[in-house]
């Protein structure tokens, strides 16, 4: 352990008192309850017909929130020191989760891919954690290799080296959203640690160029690209989702059509309550409700670059990237499934992060927002301490 994380794990008790950030609370808060709302809203047909109660994906997701929170307590107890010293046996962990849920009997296919291991009756999503576990090894990895990441291609070709590996994984379920999002994050990470531009730029285009040849080798995802860019051509096929999606954006104008009034929830648009419920968010609460959507995410992600701004001045590197991966992860999440939701970018089948009903995406989010918690507090800490430290 180096002297800046062991003076890390001694702030806490040194300085006193429980420190968390409540604009981050409350920013996390109102999109969890806008979420709440919505997704009650969306699912209420759905849930009637397929179970008689109305309020069915309401309560399912209370629980999967109130787990979130429990899973994103334990989390905050863990000191960023001891999490940076796991960071190799959670990246193991990792891979092993990716190989598992393509072992035949262990991972579990819902629609046509195999991206779920059923644990006690209950089905998790394994990209939603690998990504997470990987970008934390990337972070370590930054610290650790510093000076070979700023000065030499092999410095950057390593880590680049694993998120192909992990992209290769998750395109085998397939997972190609999953795939995308972390690549480009982990890009933004390496870069943000002072990777050389030339050789981020380089990475990038490899491997948009490599996403671009599987896309045409592919009939499937050819098909999506296709009816992503005419989904007027087929619109009781292949561009159906996408139609709906865009009829229920255009309806809600202004001031929408109110809560609880959108017609395309009513078995139109298909997994209302999931990809696309920012459609029907749209629709219901019009331009003012998008407005007001975006403006929380863009605050958030603006909140947690901040935090990872003051980690960074406060000689916190391993924070500092901690944080803004999750920041550069919920911005590129969340403005997919908008553009998705908008005709703007390909299907990916990727959740608005803390609004959809995605069981494996809100416990692995509440979780990580755990960790960010911890990264204010010993951030708040350790820079309350130096404070004392130079007035003594």
């Amino acid at each position: 352990m180096n002297a800046t994380a062991a003076g890390l794990t001694r702030a806490p008790g040194r300085n006193g008192g429980l420190r968390l950030d409540p604009v981050l609370l409350m920013l996390v808060s109102t999109i969890l309850l806008l979420g709440l709302v919505m997704v009650t809203s969306a699912s209420i047909t759905i849930a009637t017909r397929d179970s008689g109660q109305p309020f069915a994906y309401l309560e399912r997701q209370l629980i999967l929130v109130v787990l979130g929170v429990g899973f994103g307590a334990l989390a905050f107890m863990l000191p960023i020191a001891r999490l940076e010293q796991l960071a190799m046996p959670l990246l193991i962990a990792a891979v092993l989760l990716l190989v598992a849920v393509l072992i035949p009997g262990l991972g579990h296919v819902v629609n046509g891919s195999r991206r779920w291991l059923r644990i006690a009756g209950f089905n998790f999503q394994v990209s939603e954690a690998a990504r997470v576990l990987t970008l934390i090894y990337i972070a370590s990895y930054c610290v650790r290799f510093e000076g070979a990441l700023r000065s030499s291609f092999s410095g950057v070709a390593r880590p680049l080296a694993l998120l192909a590996l992990m992209a290769v994984l998750l395109l085998a379920e397939p997972d190609f959203g999953a795939a995308s999002v972390l690549f480009v994050t982990g890009f933004g990470v390496l870069f943000l640690a002072g990777a050389q531009l030339r050789w981020v730029l380089a990475a990038m285009l490899a491997g948009g160029a490599a996403m671009a040849a599987l896309v045409l080798m592919s009939g499937y995802r050819m098909r999506r690209l296709t009816a992503f860019l005419d989904p007027w051509a087929d619109p009781f096929n292949s561009g159906f989702q996408l139609t709906q999606s865009l009829i229920a954006i255009g309806r809600g104008e202004w001031f929408g059509v109110g809560l609880g009034a959108s017609v395309q929830k009513l078995f139109y648009l298909p997994e209302a309550h999931n990809d696309f419920l920012f459609a029907v968010l749209a629709e219901e609460l019009g331009l003012v409700g998008v407005v007001l959507t975006l403006g929380l995410f863009l605050a958030l992600a603006w909140r947690i670059f901040a935090l990872a701004r003051r980690a960074q001045a406060a000689g916190m590197k391993f924070h500092c990237y901690l944080a803004a991966g999750f920041g550069l992860w919920l911005a590129l999440q969340a403005f997919v499934n908008i553009g998705v939701n908008m005709g703007v970018l390909p299907t990916k089948g990727l959740t608005l992060p803390l609004m959809s009903y995605g069981r494996s995406s809100l416990l692995v989010t509440l979780a990580w927002l755990g960790v960010i918690m911890r990264v204010h507090h010993e951030v708040a800490s350790g820079s309350r301490g130096q404070a004392r430290e130079r007035n003594a």
